[in-house]
């Protein structure tokens, strides 16, 4: 069943960001017991992000889902899950008074947790839209028939495999540099802003539903967000350059 396979990876996509988690905390020293605290904040927040973020589908509320129909059955978002989760961790940190910067120790995990949630999509979903190029995936008639519009027997764009090279390759990177970047969640922005430019670039070949300007809701969704994003790029940028003049 499509749906036990896709559960089955997002709970190993869980437990591979848990052991990566642990490792760095290790590693970095932080033994603080809050930081549990601050991981099931972002459990949570994501937990209820990724089914209520995408309730609203059409302007008129009346059109959407009600809110236990979303809940139930409505669409899963994992952009709009990293937002729940950041802000779980933010509400945690407040409530159990954690000040130190933790981006940089989610980084890595979230990377890794990702890489391996994404196999479930990979074998479960739309791989994306018409390749000429040899990698494509063909579905068979059976397969293509689960999802509406999809067409049996083309090669498709294996979108999630895109996705899953990004995730382990920012993984990698992520790992290279956490001893040579020690500017507080400058690795973490520089992830997630990596990560929306190459979402949004993806989304051209994923075969989502296109719904504005030739644009995908979470291409729209990226649009939206990236403002707040480029402040914050905007902010390490100056943080970084302040650096040298703090240290003479």
């Amino acid at each position: 069943m499509p749906e036990v396979t896709h559960g089955v990876f997002v709970l190993l996509g869980l437990i591979a960001a848990g052991l990566v988690f642990i490792a760095e905390t290790r590693r970095r020293g932080r033994a603080d017991p809050r930081l549990w605290y601050l991981v099931a904040g972002a459990l949570t927040g994501g937990a209820v992000f990724e089914r209520l973020g995408t309730w609203l589908r059409h302007v008129s509320p009346a059109a959407n889902a009600g809110p236990a129909q979303q809940w139930l059955y409505g669409s899963r978002s994992i952009l709009s899950a990293l937002v729940g989760a950041y802000a779980g961790v933010l509400v945690a940190k407040r409530l159990c008074r954690y000040r130190p910067h933790t981006g940089d120790l989610f980084a890595p995990a979230i990377a890794a947790g990702m890489a391996v949630g994404r196999v479930g999509c990979l074998l479960t979903e739309l791989p994306g839209t018409p390749t000429g190029g040899r990698w494509g995936i063909t579905l068979t008639a059976a397969q293509a028939a689960r999802f509406p519009g999809a067409r049996a027997g083309v090669p498709l764009h294996p979108s999630f495999a895109y996705e899953i090279v990004f995730h382990l390759a920012a993984l990698a990177v992520l790992l290279r540099l956490r001893d040579r970047v020690t500017l507080p969640d400058a690795l973490f922005t520089g992830y997630l802003a990596g990560y929306a430019i190459f979402r949004f670039l993806v989304e051209f070949v994923r075969g989502n539903e296109v719904v504005a300007a030739g644009l995908t809701r979470p291409q729209l969704f990226l649009l939206a967000g990236s403002p707040l994003l480029a402040w914050r790029v905007w902010r390490l940028r100056g943080e970084w350059q302040s650096v040298p003049a703090a240290a003479s």
